[in-house]
């Protein structure tokens, strides 16, 4: 799904739940094994099974769920499902910060190493450096 600026939040509410009852009689109706079409998709991996679809919506949703909680996060400053949440580890709200802080310059890390290899001297540069 992807939704514009323009669109209400009940015009994507709706969209969704159309999208969700579509696919429940899709799934109610077919066998696991049953082929189909990803229009969108390259040509040589368009032809697809309903199983391999279920599994690639499941592992789509657990990623972009992890982006939405990693939102919800940076916007109340917590962790996990709720406050005082007892599955995570018991940090300091410094501790925390200092943990996220470490991800960050990972994630800025990455994002420079990626950038540089992508330059015409990355490919003289020692890989393993």
């Amino acid at each position: 799904m992807w939704a514009t600026a323009e669109q209400t939040s009940e015009e994507i509410i709706d969209l969704y739940r159309y999208a969700a009852a579509h696919a429940d009689a899709t799934i109610q109706a077919l066998p696991l094994g049953a082929a189909g079409q990803v229009p969108g998709w390259a040509p040589q991996r368009r032809r697809v099974g309903l199983h391999q679809i279920l599994t690639h919506v499941c592992v789509e949703t657990a990623r972009h769920a992890g982006h939405a909680d990693i939102l919800r996060e940076l916007i109340d400053n917590t962790a996990g499902r709720r406050p005082g949440d007892r599955s995570l580890p018991g940090l300091s709200a410094e501790q925390w910060a200092a943990y996220r802080d470490r991800i960050e310059a990972a994630a800025q890390q990455a994002s420079h190493a990626r950038t540089d290899a992508s330059t015409p001297q990355a490919a003289t540069r020692d890989p393993r450096r």
